[in-house]
């Protein structure tokens, strides 16, 4: 490949598609045009309609292209252990797992999670350098102020709370990947354990990489706090994260939501945003408190159990892929 093609690769599935087009949006406006960028959408069902409206508003030097997955992923079922949230089970968040084997052409490359908006450079993630290390990340830190979920991340991913990484930003290092067989490894892991997950692909992702993870500026994953708890909103985020329950496009008074609605402005999809919004219900907003409660609840549980990501390393298995 060219030496100034920078790989970015999105997940998605239809109800997904408004906010992926707000991300690739808002990603082009700031981007550094001494590169091109290759835009590919691993998807699930995503709609020729959606595919087309999302396209339009690409530009060079970008690129997009649109990618189906489900045959690759035929062995990941629903199943409680590996739903998100607790609450729904969705392939796509195992897309990324399988970047570095479906694209060996490319070396390196950016994974993103498709409720973002990046108004910093988005060549500047990519120009990180990562060394001896298989992934750069940042530390999570919407969960840090959850005592339960700090219990979790430790006792049952077995990794220190200041060290467990948010995975919907990667820049991956798709050769070492290869070369260390990540996917496979992934897959013996989860046929053989199905270990209980609060965040499957995260929380696979966090064992499997410890002491391989280049930690990157909080401002590459700057997220609304979980739960309503109070936490410092960074100033100038270079890329900004919906994460779990807290988006403008469900909810008043999120931070960050200035930066969402302005790119949500200049989307083919913004009738569809404002009626979203518009129709969610306070059903589905105590839905959502309840599906919090039981991700925090299930923390502790989870510690409980024989089989644990953290237990099954101290018995000798080979969690880490290197």
């Amino acid at each position: 490949m060219e030496q100034n093609i920078i790989p970015i690769f999105f997940t998605t599935d239809e109800s997904y598609a408004p906010w992926l087009d707000c991300a690739i949006r808002s990603m082009e406006e700031h981007a550094s045009r001494e590169y091109r960028y290759q835009i590919i959408v691993l998807h699930q069902d995503l709609t020729k309609e959606s595919q087309a409206k999302i396209a339009s508003g690409v530009h060079a030097p970008f690129e997009i292209r649109f990618v189906p997955m489900e045959k690759e992923l035929a062995g990941i079922t629903d199943r409680t252990e590996n739903r998100l949230r607790c609450d729904y089970f969705t392939l796509t968040i195992y897309f990324r797992l399988f970047i570095a084997d479906r694209f060996p052409e490319y070396d390196k490359g950016i994974y993103l999670d498709s409720d973002i908006v990046v108004p910093g450079d988005i060549s500047e993630l990519y120009r990180v350098e990562l060394g001896d290390n298989i992934i750069g990340a940042c530390a999570d830190r919407s969960i840090a102020p959850v005592p339960e979920l700090v219990e979790y991340v430790e006792n049952a991913v077995g990794v220190p709370i200041d060290q467990y990484i948010n995975s919907g930003i990667l820049l991956m290092d798709l050769k070492k990947m290869r070369d260390v067989d990540f996917c496979d490894h992934f897959l013996r892991l989860l046929h053989t354990y199905h270990f209980d997950c609060l965040a499957p692909d995260q929380d696979y992702i966090n064992a499997m990489c410890s002491g391989k993870i280049v930690y990157l500026d909080e401002t590459w994953d700057a997220m609304p706090p979980m739960g309503g708890k109070e936490a410092e909103v960074l100033q100038n985020p270079k890329l900004i994260h919906y994460n779990l329950f807290q988006k403008p496009w469900c909810y008043d008074n999120i931070p960050y939501e200035e930066y969402f609605w302005r790119y949500a402005k200049e989307s083919s999809f913004y009738p569809d945003i404002v009626r979203f919004k518009e129709n969610y219900s306070e059903e589905q907003k105590k839905s959502d408190q309840t599906c919090l409660e039981n991700m925090i609840a299930k923390g502790p549980e989870v510690c409980s159990q024989k089989v644990t990501f953290r237990r099954m390393f101290e018995k000798g298995e080979s969690i880490h892929v290197c």
